[in-house]
């Protein structure tokens, strides 16, 4: 990155030359990135507080200096099975605007590998079929040294209101197995 000396003028840029940074990770063998904006930190994956009645996707809670913070898997938040805890794993801290407001929410990955410049020229638009995730949840594809990698949409892939949604449904499910299983006995 270049600095500019104050006061003096800059030539204009090409639209071609204006990047972005992303934070890449991978998840069950696959590369993705998240905009490096909105990363807060990245922690070791330590002791998580399970939370009673919870989809499969939130593993649970980490104590983050004092705030409670939702960890996702994003590998079962995907669809897949729950993320294997490995020497690499880790928890992406993110931050991300609900309903006005500022939320910080963690995301457990396989690894973290580097973050990566990439021209707004080398990201394509996301793909309507051929990745195992929802098409909405990606925001691109980057183009880097010859491959591909998923640009994630955040802001849909951890949406407060539909996680809540989904929690919701889960607890009426089990209100409905409770009381299944009540008339059975």
């Amino acid at each position: 990155m270049t600095r500019i000396a104050a006061g003096a003028q800059s030539a204009p840029v090409a639209a071609s030359a204006v990047s972005r940074q992303f934070l890449t990770f991978v998840l069950g063998g696959e590369m993705y990135a998240v905009g490096i904006l909105r990363i807060k930190e990245i922690i070791e994956f330590g002791a998580l507080t399970a939370v009673p009645m919870m989809p499969s996707f939130i593993r649970g809670v980490i104590n983050l200096r004092g705030a409670v913070v939702p960890v996702v898997d994003l590998t079962a938040r995907f669809g897949g099975g729950p993320t294997k805890i490995g020497r690499r794993t880790c928890i992406v801290i993110i931050e991300i605007e609900a309903d006005g407001e500022s939320q910080v929410v963690g995301i457990l990955v396989d690894a973290v590998n580097e973050v990566l410049d990439i021209a707004d020229s080398d990201i394509e638009p996301a793909p309507s079929f051929g990745t195992r995730i929802r098409p909405d949840f990606v925001a691109g594809m980057g183009k880097v040294a010859g491959s591909f990698v998923i640009l994630l949409d955040v802001s849909r892939v951890l949406a407060v209101d539909e996680m809540a949604s989904v929690v919701a449904s889960a607890e009426a499910a089990g209100a409905v197995d409770a009381a299944d299983s009540a008339v059975i006995h």
